[in-house]
């Protein structure tokens, strides 16, 4: 940084840098899919980083990003739409729950989640479904919430998600909720084994989900280490963190 560069300045440009990277990235490994580019939508993850960083990324046309921590996200959220009130672009920015749910934290979350990533259990819907009601009644929400669930891989309950078996039942689950749309799923390739490998999984599990749910079409499959092989096997959505926004701060906010 220069002498006269602010570090807002500086910050914003190391954005710029971050995120011009991530979509050459992403474009390449859609035209090398054989796909459109408006196929796969860039989710970006600014969990643990600042409101203002938020701002520099909307400034710079991002209007999709994903957050992991309640209240941390209906904090980080106020204070950007309280800071650009009357902004359009900031009111056309859009946040995803992309992390795990507490049931008592689902009302908070259902006031300001777009889509919910990170479903997999019956209770988390329910609270979820009163939650988005109550938002609909009181005129915080205009659309119900979307949900993906978030299925296992590798079917160990321990990493989160809901197993291959017990899908179906979710699935409806979701559908008989007030206030939710079930959009389609989620999915995180296990540390162990190929990306190639998991995301070939995570692609025939929805072609046998869209079966009984044809428009349950999203599949939110890929961050900064495997997005070319999530988009290699029909991701809708790459959500991708440390290659735009760097290294997490030492101090979250």
């Amino acid at each position: 940084m220069s002498g006269s560069e602010s570090p807002g300045v500086a910050r914003r440009a190391e954005l710029a840098r971050g995120y011009a990277a991530a979509r050459e990235r992403l474009d390449a490994a859609v035209t090398a899919a054989g796909r459109s580019r408006g196929d796969v939508e860039l989710l970006v993850v600014t969990k643990f980083f600042p409101a203002v960083d938020v701002r520099h990324l909307i400034d710079l046309g991002v209007r999709t990003f994903g957050e992991s921590r309640e209240p941390e996200a209906s904090r980080k959220i106020d204070e950007i739409r309280t800071g650009g009130a009357d902004d359009a672009a900031v009111a056309a920015a859009e946040f995803d729950m992309i992390g795990s749910v507490q049931s008592k934290k689902a009302k908070s979350v259902a006031r300001w989640a777009r889509t919910v990533h990170s479903v997999d259990r019956a209770k988390v819907v329910d609270a979820l479904s009163a939650g988005a009601e109550a938002a609909l009644d009181a005129g915080t929400r205009s659309a119900d919430l979307h949900i993906l669930l978030q299925v296992s891989l590798d079917g160990d309950p321990q990493r989160g998600g809901v197993t291959v078996e017990d899908l179906p039942a979710l699935a409806e689950h979701v559908r008989g909720a007030g206030g939710l749309a079930l959009r389609g799923l989620m999915a995180i390739a296990p540390v162990e084994g190929a990306a190639e490998q998991w995301m070939a999984r995570a692609q025939q599990i929805h072609t046998d989900f869209l079966v009984d749910h044809p428009d349950a079409r999203e599949l939110s499959a890929g961050m900064s280490g495997d997005l070319e092989e999530a988009v290699a096997h029909g991701s809708t959505c790459v959500r991708v963190g440390t290659a735009i926004m760097g290294r997490r701060p030492l101090v979250s906010q």
